[in-house]
């Protein structure tokens, strides 16, 4: 499997915003549309800070 986890990131602390993400696609200016592998999706407004794909994670930071 090729999916990955999305987390927000801040003060180093990780939180887990989807599971099993299949699809990450721009939506405008800092925000992210994001599909898992089941069909859910969410649209977040955030930065991509890291891609970790070795680990299956996908790391945003909050938009100031």
């Amino acid at each position: 499997m090729c999916e990955a986890d999305a987390y927000m990131v801040s003060n180093d602390h990780e939180d887990m915003i989807l599971e099993a993400v299949d699809l990450v696609k721009p939506e405008g200016q800092d925000q992210w549309r994001l599909v898992s592998i089941y069909g859910e999706q969410k649209t977040l407004r955030a930065r991509l800070h890291r891609m970790a794909l070795s680990q299956h994670k996908l790391l945003f930071a909050p938009v100031d």
